[in-house]
């Protein structure tokens, strides 16, 4: 079956239960719990913003989030068992602000049109092949470029924490600093669990903490919905949202995963994406996509690469609880500081931040990553598209325009 639909087969022997128990480690759960944490707090705000700026039902939102979490979380629960890397699926962040706007001319019911239109043509180019393709034609200076440009806003809403929440900015940052540079602490408690406790604790003692007695502990229910097909709605939303998942979202996912060492199927990936959207759209989620900053966290936490892949199913299963109990998990998170979340982030991704600057800048095409760079840190949108598809275009324009010596000293890629 992978070979006839030109998806890439899973690695063998098959991933077995024996096999995750013996290379689960303190290290892996910790990466897993700070990706999930990272998952369920600031894209959950912007979605539920998104929700309530169009008017829709506590109902609808609760839905929107039981197929961001629960549906993906389960689909990626299987790639990331089926083929032992951290491939995990989510919602496209990028794909729900370009869908706010548009709910202001265009029913709902059109908007999930447009979902499964751009599903169906998301599994059928996964299917053809053909975007393995397109990514290996892309410099990796580049596609880094792009990844650096996006990354960089998580490192700066960290230092912005120092200003608006000094206390839990501050004691975060220097507990995990200092548990980094002294081997026998970091050797025994990973120094992400220790920022961990350190900023709950300042969050408990200056009672800016959620209320726990305020929140219910209640099941999702599901809303499901009927799309309504209009040329207005496919025209306007189909190939930005394709754009956004295939060139900005999993581009970021597929060249973290590939700078860490694994080799990511890159058509099946485009498939699921494809089959995920299609199943959440039945619940009025947005598209499916790859996940860049989670990916960064999960491949670039300091965990050994073959173990990685444990780190994903932890966080997959705190995503799937978290769209099985949305309504309480979505109190408790946008409950806690913003400055609690952004400093976790921000210290989870250091390294993967500093990976992405030194593979853009260092050698080839640096040219054209630097223009990747400057256009995606821009955040401009043209066409309802956003900039990290155009730092992609323009950066490789660039370096075709001014480094032509480089693309001839890489020469072809070999196809599969």
């Amino acid at each position: 079956m992978f070979q006839a639909f030109h998806s890439e087969r899973p690695p063998q022997p098959r991933t077995t239960a024996t096999g995750v128990a013996r290379e689960t480690t303190a290290d892996q759960v910790t990466v897993g719990l700070v990706g999930c944490i990272f998952a369920v707090s600031g894209p959950t705000a912007i979605m539920l913003a998104v929700g309530n700026q169009a008017g829709m039902a506590h109902s609808e939102l609760a839905s929107w989030l039981f197929g961001a979490f629960f549906i993906n979380g389960l689909i990626s629960l299987i790639m990331c068992w089926t083929y032992r890397q951290p491939i995990v699926f989510l919602w496209s962040i990028p794909g729900i602000v370009l869908v706010g706007p548009a709910l202001e001319h265009l029913s709902f019911a059109e908007v999930l049109g447009a979902y499964y239109a751009a599903g169906a043509a998301m599994l059928i180019l996964g299917l053809s092949g053909w975007v393995r393709r397109i990514m290996e034609a892309i410099p990796l200076p580049i596609v880094m470029g792009m990844v650096a440009g996006v990354f960089l806003q998580f490192g700066l809403d960290w230092i912005k924490a120092f200003s608006s929440a000094p206390v839990i900015a501050i004691s975060m940052t220097t507990a995990f600093f200092a548990s980094t540079a002294i081997p026998a602490v970091a050797n025994r408690i990973p120094p992400l669990i220790i920022a961990i406790a350190t900023g709950s604790l300042c969050v408990a003692g200056f009672g800016d903490g959620p209320a726990m007695a305020e929140m219910s502990f209640m099941l999702a229910t599901p809303v499901f919905q009927v799309p309504a097909f209009s040329w207005q709605a496919i025209l306007e939303l189909v190939v930005p949202l394709m754009i956004t998942v295939l060139a900005a979202q999993n581009s970021q996912g597929i060249t973290v995963l590939t700078v860490a060492g694994h080799q990511p199927p890159i058509n099946t990936i485009t498939f699921i994406c494809g089959i995920g959207s299609l199943a959440t759209a039945t619940v009025g989620t947005v598209s499916t996509c790859l996940t860049g900053p989670l990916s960064a966290i999960l491949a670039g936490g300091g965990t050994a690469r073959e173990g990685q892949y444990v780190a994903a199913l932890i966080a997959c299963i705190g995503a799937i609880l978290f769209g099985l109990f949305a309504p309480f998990f979505t109190s408790l998170m946008l409950a806690t500081p913003a400055e609690f979340i952004s400093t976790l982030a921000g210290i989870a991704l250091l390294t993967v931040l500093r990976g992405a600057f030194t593979a853009a800048f260092r050698g080839d095409f640096a040219m054209g990553g630097l223009i990747a760079f400057m256009l995606t840190v821009s955040d401009i949108s043209l066409f309802n598209i956003g900039a990290p598809f155009w730092g992609l275009v323009f950066g490789l324009a660039t370096s075709w325009l001014l480094e032509r010596h480089d693309f001839d000293v890489r020469g072809p890629k070999a196809s599969d």
